[in-house]
């Protein structure tokens, strides 16, 4: 029965499985000690907003040199290393007495998840999968979807055992779940003599490994093709607008007065319903034109951004659940499917590091900005509404990348 499932797809289930849990704990899950640390400390929301934005490093100074690192030493040791260090973070965080402590436990972490989260296993997908890459990352991805259930279970442990016990129990965790899951992580089929058939009864594949793609182009000719550029500044709005929702959206939904229980609900539907965006838009995107795909779901976005500005209004919580969460979903396939499509696998780490490099500024900016907002002007609309109207630019920049049909301008200069 199982030996006629293609290998990648075990690989997909084992980086499904990690991203569920390290999402959950350090992403989604953050917006659940918020509240804590303010009773506990007295910090600004702005301060503990700063702590996000430490954790965004994986995507931003690291996120470069891990897809360097991954293409030069594989996903496998590297996820095993990241969920090492996460799981070692995650505890240091409850020994925590002052601010610079907290920082310094979001550092660990931020170098823990650079090798356990998105560069490594979208990677490690991309290298075993071509006509299947948008479905294949699209479950993948859904890992990340799946998450949200972590954040009522975070919820409850720490109503149970307070905030500090809890990330023990999250630490210890990280260990006892991701590390066999490393172990299932290979290379490249034919490096590590695998057949190259996604699918049972395909025929085996006469194309040599280093040409098996159709699509190969070269890592210093495809930073220099302004499609990327533009796609990489799409990125930084997707990460600033998504960095600040799942921050905020407990203390934002709990000054419109909401309970925390409620509050904590909501946050896990925002991951978890975007599970049907990583399907839906992964398997358009094998369909359709990508770009175009990926302006539809920045659209989606967008206009869940807009009603969650206006929240307090009956039902439109519920509209930016699943605008929202269906947009950045499948903007979270969309985006290595399509660097898949158009510049192939043997540079796709180190792109995938930069794109994600560039979100990170986003994501670094976003939640900061948002606790800064709130801090001064005592509301979050504000910041709501600006977000809304960068989307609408990402929008335009998405446009604006040329068709995969017609080759695409490369500066020679």
């Amino acid at each position: 029965m199982f030996k006629n499932i293609y290998y990648g797809w075990w690989i997909v289930l084992a980086c499904f499985l990690n991203a569920f849990y390290v999402a959950g704990i350090i992403f989604y899950g953050f917006t659940a000690f918020v509240e804590p640390l303010v009773a506990e400390f007295g910090w600004s929301y702005a301060q503990i907003s700063f702590a996000a934005s430490l954790r965004g490093l994986e995507m931003g100074i690291l996120a470069p040199l891990v897809g360097f690192m991954v293409d030069r030493f594989g996903s496998r040791r590297l996820l095993l290393l990241g969920v090492i260090l996460v799981g070692c973070g995650i505890m240091l965080l409850g020994y925590t007495h002052s601010l610079s402590m907290f920082y310094a436990s979001f550092l660990l972490i931020a170098f823990g998840a650079g090798g356990c989260t998105s560069v490594v296993t979208m990677t490690a997908v991309a290298n075993w999968f071509d006509k299947n890459v948008g479905k294949a990352m699209g479950v993948m991805a859904s890992g990340f979807g799946a998450s949200g259930l972590m954040v009522p279970l975070i919820v409850w442990l720490i109503a149970t055992y307070g905030w500090r016990k809890t990330t023990f129990i999250l630490g210890v965790g990280m260990w006892v779940f991701g590390i066999p899951l490393s172990f299932i992580l290979r290379e490249r089929p034919e490096k590590s003599g695998f057949d190259r058939n996604e699918r049972p009864g395909d025929k085996p594949s006469q194309e040599k490994p280093e040409t098996a793609t159709a699509t190969e182009i070269g890592f210093k000719t495809a930073i220099r093709n302004r499609s990327f550029l533009w796609a990489c500044l799409a990125e930084v709005v997707r990460m600033m607008s998504l960095a600040s929702v799942v921050t905020h959206i407990m203390p934002y939904l709990g000054g419109l007065g909401v309970s925390r229980g409620t509050s904590g609900v909501m946050a896990a539907a925002v991951p978890l319903l975007s599970i049907l965006g990583r399907f839906s838009f992964g398997w358009l995107g094998d369909i359709f034109e990508k770009k175009r795909v990926m302006a539809f779901a920045y659209a989606c976005m967008g206009l869940g951004m807009l009603s969650f500005a206006f929240a307090d209004i009956t039902g439109l919580i519920y509209l930016f659940l699943f605008l929202f969460s269906s947009g950045f979903g499948g903007l979270a396939v969309l985006r290595g499917s399509l660097l898949r499509e158009y510049y192939g696998r043997h540079s796709f780490g180190k792109l995938m590091g930069i794109l994600m490099g560039s979100g990170a500024m986003g994501g670094i900016i976003g939640p900061t900005l948002s606790g800064w907002v709130f801090d001064r002007y005592g509301t979050y609309r504000f910041v709501w509404l600006f977000l809304c109207a960068m989307i609408g630019i990402a929008i335009f920049l998405i446009l604006k990348i040329e068709s995969r049909q017609k080759p695409a301008k490369i500066e020679t200069n």
